[in-house]
């Protein structure tokens, strides 16, 4: 994962969440890495945009409005915006991925190309080449 006491983490959507909703599930070492103030942590819009969907299509609930739940979110756990350049949408189409889902493209490619880690659990992303990733199992 490189220097060990500097590290520059994106998150895939349901850490983000489950770091909110259900820190638990986490696990001991992810939950530490989060908590480091020696490293960065970032989230795509793509993120927010996931969650909006799932909320919306009531697969999730939160308190009060999904707006309003980012909002306090952001703010309890501010984290850097990666932001989704043109950079970032072409490298999504040049990444093999074993599966169609355009957000985990996106979230994949931003961490290539910002040079971020992504964390995950989903065995899908974890097999991508030419990311840097945690597993966070």
């Amino acid at each position: 994962m490189g220097d060990a006491s500097f590290v520059r983490l994106l998150l895939d959507t349901h850490i983000w969440l489950w770091a909110h909703l259900d820190p638990a599930r986490l696990g001991r070492r992810i939950g530490a890495a989060l908590s480091d103030s020696a490293g960065e942590l970032w989230l795509s819009p793509v993120s927010l945009w996931e969650f909006l969907v799932l909320a919306e299509r009531g697969r999730i609930r939160v308190h009060g409005d999904p707006d309003s739940w980012i909002d306090l979110a952001l703010r309890k756990a501010p984290m850097n915006e990666a932001p989704l350049t043109h950079e970032i949408v072409r490298a999504s189409r040049r990444l093999v991925l074993p599966h169609r889902d355009p957000a985990d493209r996106f979230i994949a490619a931003t961490a290539r190309v910002l040079d971020l880690v992504l964390v995950t659990v989903d065995e899908r992303l974890l097999q991508v080449k030419g990311i840097r990733t945690l597993p966070a199992r």
